[in-house]
């Protein structure tokens, strides 16, 4: 958190803290002593639905008429559409092809061709029209049969006769012959083209009739296309579409979509809501824009964070030895010095910028040195801990003592009677000599928790190695009162052989003098396995 405010500051703005499980107690007493909240969590980086997805979508509404979702789909070079109401919740899929079928009739599809399921109002706007009268049915939907003038006067008039007038749409130029008998007939609308203006008197006996007229500048024959095209598109809205969720893997979502091969666009939806986020492509799934990680504190895939690998490592920052399978793509800014906690490199990194810390980042640059080195007794402290502590502690306005005291007193994990908590709460894997191991530590004040839940947590010790599959397991109870360790192990018996410190029985050991995973504990156990190994 204090090296993202950093970065914030500086030369990555967008900088987020993140970590990838949540915090405990104590971190959680800090970040209250700070006043500052949790930071992001993240439990995986791999690409997600939401990651993909192109926010600033081109939605349709089922009112809308084909030409104008035709145009939306040309103008952006979509074959698709996701179709929302007024509160963006996804309706269904708009594709290209089934706006064609609206607009063009199949070879057998017969009388129904002449039918057009619209309003008055839709076929005005197709037209670029000039409404010289509307009824007040102009805004309702209704199945218009569209007939275009193109006999003599009597074959219409015979021809409008024979069919329901309250459903015609008569399309015809300055034929006033037919206009007269059009409204005489009181048939639904009547279209007059290339701008010809009916007469005064057909105008008032199409109010009489309640027939709509409309004028437009086009031809007959643009009229006719044009009027197809008017058409409500909810008639060819499809709800058989894949949809996801914001957290679906890339991965996932590449496996799923072999199974619709016609679908072209991919809406993603809030689970619960079907509200609209997004959509993409196929084409978005070639190469997904990939996370931009710096990691803190660590610098191995197996002690980072879920999808790490995939990921874009831009920087590493931390104090621990260089070990794992960490590659980056390109050259990054890799800074690792030896010192007892990486707090304290980012201390140092505020003051070579020349930047102080807000109180409540020097709270936790603070917190970060107390907790690493306790307190400075630690074997990994360095005279450079110190004094970023003593800079941190000032600008904090903090007693070091005391909150090491009180940090400490926090949330004893034992104490808690959650075995899988006290595992799992500081774990950190490595692969040794060929051998996968797990050491987690707990840093109590006193073991007075500890032998009642000893037997507790070795079976939760003995299903980390099942599960994980390690060689072997290690749990390091730190006593930061009286500086000293228990070292609880679910192992092969030639491992725990091999430890020369003195055994309470055959799984359980007492580490005098230490307190430090890092220099202590760990280079212990590896210089043990480099032995069994040559043996």
């Amino acid at each position: 958190m204090a090296y993202a405010d950093l970065l914030s500051q500086t030369r990555l703005p967008n900088a987020r803290a993140a970590c990838c499980g949540p915090p405990n107690s104590r971190t959680e007493w800090v970040l209250n002593k700070a006043g500052l909240q949790a930071p992001l969590l993240k439990t995986n980086v791999y690409p997600k639905a939401s990651d993909i997805c192109k926010r600033n979508v081109v939605v349709a509404s089922k009112d809308d008429c084909v030409n104008g979702a035709y145009r939306q789909m040309t103008s952006k070079g979509f074959r698709s559409l996701p179709v929302a109401d007024n509160n963006g919740i996804l309706i269904g899929m708009l594709s290209l092809l089934d706006l064609l079928e609206l607009l063009i009739p199949s070879l057998d599809a017969g009388e129904s061709a002449r039918q057009v399921t619209t309003t008055t109002q839709n076929i005005a706007e197709v037209l670029e029209a000039e409404s010289v009268y509307l009824t007040d049915e102009s805004s309702e939907e209704t199945d218009f049969l569209m007939m275009v003038a193109g006999s003599s006067e009597p074959v219409m008039k015979e021809r409008i006769a024979s069919l329901p007038a309250n459903q015609l749409l008569i399309i015809t130029g300055d034929r006033v012959g037919v206009q007269l008998h059009a409204v005489e007939a009181g048939v639904r609308c009547l279209v007059v083209t290339s701008g010809f203006r009916p007469s005064e008197a057909i105008i008032a006996a199409a109010k009489n009739a309640g027939t709509a007229i409309l004028v437009t500048q086009k031809d007959t024959a643009t009229t006719t296309q044009l009027v197809r095209g008017a058409r409500s598109i909810h008639q060819a809205i499809s709800d058989s579409y894949l949809s996801f969720s914001p957290s679906t893997s890339v991965n996932k979502i590449k496996d799923t979509i072999q199974k619709m091969p016609s679908q072209a666009l991919f809406p993603v939806c809030e689970p619960a809501t079907k509200k609209l986020i997004g959509v993409f492509s196929r084409t978005d799934l070639v190469n997904p824009e990939r996370p931009r990680l710096i990691l803190v504190d660590h610098n191995e895939f197996s002690q980072a964070v879920a999808g790490a690998d995939e990921a874009d490592i831009i920087e590493v920052l931390d104090h621990h030895r260089l070990s794992g399978n960490l590659v980056t793509r390109e050259p990054v800014q890799f800074i690792n010095k030896p010192v007892g906690s990486t707090c304290t490199i980012v201390g140092r990194s505020f003051k070579d910028y020349q930047i102080t810390p807000t109180p409540a980042i020097a709270t936790l640059i603070c917190a970060g040195i107390v907790s690493d080195t306790l307190n400075l007794t630690s074997p990994t402290a360095t005279p450079e801990d110190s004094e970023i502590l003593q800079w941190a502690s000032e600008i904090a306005g903090i007693d070091v003592n005391q909150f090491t005291e009180d940090f400490f007193a926090v949330g004893s994990v034992l104490r808690l009677d959650d075995p899988n908590k006290a595992v799992m709460s500081d774990r950190k894997e490595f692969n040794e000599k060929g051998y996968y191991l797990s050491i987690s530590q707990v840093e109590e004040i006193g073991l007075n928790y500890f032998y009642p839940a000893r037997d507790k947590l070795q079976e939760e010790l003995k299903k980390l190695v099942e599960e994980k599959r390690l060689d072997f397991a290690c749990l390091m109870v730190t006593d930061i009162s009286r500086n000293n360790s228990l070292l609880l192990v679910e192992g092969p018996k030639k491992v725990r052989e091999r430890i020369t410190y003195p055994n309470d029985d055959a799984n359980l050991f007492t580490l005098n003098g230490v307190v430090s995973r890092k220099k202590q504990l760990f280079p212990y156990i590896s210089m043990l396995l480099a032995d069994i190994a040559k043996d």
